[in-house]
């Protein structure tokens, strides 16, 4: 007998889409040759990764995910949810997927619009806003089964980038304006992360099952924004701190190797960075009461990106190993 293993993993592939289609204004499409580079690289990547279920990012089009599915040995017959992003949305951005070997509870589902309760106010201030009341990538829901048969919600997300979010034609010759437009995003990446947050905790108090929410935050896990999100500093009763909160599950591994963990999954201008989380309810913190099992280690995929090749993502991915307790298979 030994003891069961689950792997969750998250993955920003860096603009996925056919040969052709349209990218965001300042890029150009993928030729043929271009597309079938990083087609075959990212197939390459995810049988590397070997996770039961990934989360992804930055997928224009779930077709093209598909194809990439069919080129890999390990996800040719996994669970694909995703949506394509709306083509008369005011922005094109591109959407989360998911993709899983275990199988999914009901059908998933995801959330545009902020949840009730959720004021857009705070983003009055930063410019005309078309998109005020909704997630510029919208949160992906699916009810995965684990082996033991809980069900666990899992929630795929891509906060707001830190790129300078400019207006009526400014730019950043001006020092203002530059300092301005970063403010737009911060403010938008900020307000996301409150409707994010509302958002999983109302899945974790109406089901009260395990969470994971996992993607591209966009910041690190100590930023006030990711921060928002993990819910720290909630008032609880005593005795139950951790309930409804969620927590970096870098932080909580049960093994903590600072020399052998290289954790980044971003180089930008010199600088490595850790933007991309996969954070979980107290069900895998090994001090609940709750727990069901316990985060053995997370691991970062992130050699590619001293290469610099265009068909690779420019985000390591994060790989979490999750161990069962008091669940066990035949050998």
């Amino acid at each position: 007998m030994t003891p069961l293993e689950i792997r969750f993993a998250t993955f920003n592939v860096c603009n996925l889409a056919p040969a052709g289609a349209q990218l965001y204004d300042n890029l150009a499409p993928l030729t043929a040759d271009e597309y079938e580079a990083k087609a075959n690289w990212t197939a390459r990547q995810l049988d590397l990764l070997d996770a039961d279920v990934i989360g992804f990012q930055e997928i224009f089009s779930q077709a093209a995910l598909r194809d990439v599915l069919s080129r890999t040995q390990r996800y040719r017959d996994a669970v694909h949810a995703g949506f394509d992003p709306d083509p008369n949305a005011t922005r094109l951005t591109p959407n989360v997927a998911l993709v899983s070997r275990l199988p999914l509870a009901a059908e998933p589902v995801v959330y545009a619009d902020f949840p009730q309760g959720v004021s857009s106010d705070s983003r009055a201030t930063a410019g005309n806003n078309p998109d005020a009341d909704r997630f510029a990538r919208a949160p992906l829901h699916a009810q995965v089964q684990l082996p033991n048969g809980v069900i666990a919600d899992v929630v795929v997300v891509h906060l707001k980038s830190r790129r300078p979010d400019y207006r009526n034609g400014d730019g950043n010759a001006d020092p203002l304006q530059y300092a301005l437009a970063n403010l737009r995003s911060l403010v938008w990446r900020g307000t996301e992360a409150v409707a994010l947050r509302v958002l999983l905790s109302n899945l974790m108090k109406e089901r009260d099952r395990p969470c994971v929410a996992m993607g591209d935050f966009n910041d690190t896990a100590d930023a006030v924004t990711t921060t928002i999100v993990m819910g720290a500093g909630a008032a609880c009763e005593p005795g139950d701190e951790l309930r409804g909160r969620l927590f970096d599950s870098a932080q909580i591994q049960l093994r903590q190797d600072l020399l052998r963990h290289v954790s980044y999954t971003t180089l930008h201008e010199g600088r490595y960075n850790t933007i991309d989380h996969i954070l979980v309810s107290d069900h895998f913190h090994p001090q609940s009461a709750r727990a069901m099992a316990d985060v053995m280690d997370v691991t970062y995929l992130n050699d590619h990106l001293a290469d610099i090749r265009p068909e690779a993502s420019d985000h390591g991915q994060v790989r979490m190993r999750l161990r069962l307790r008091n669940a066990a298979v035949p050998l």
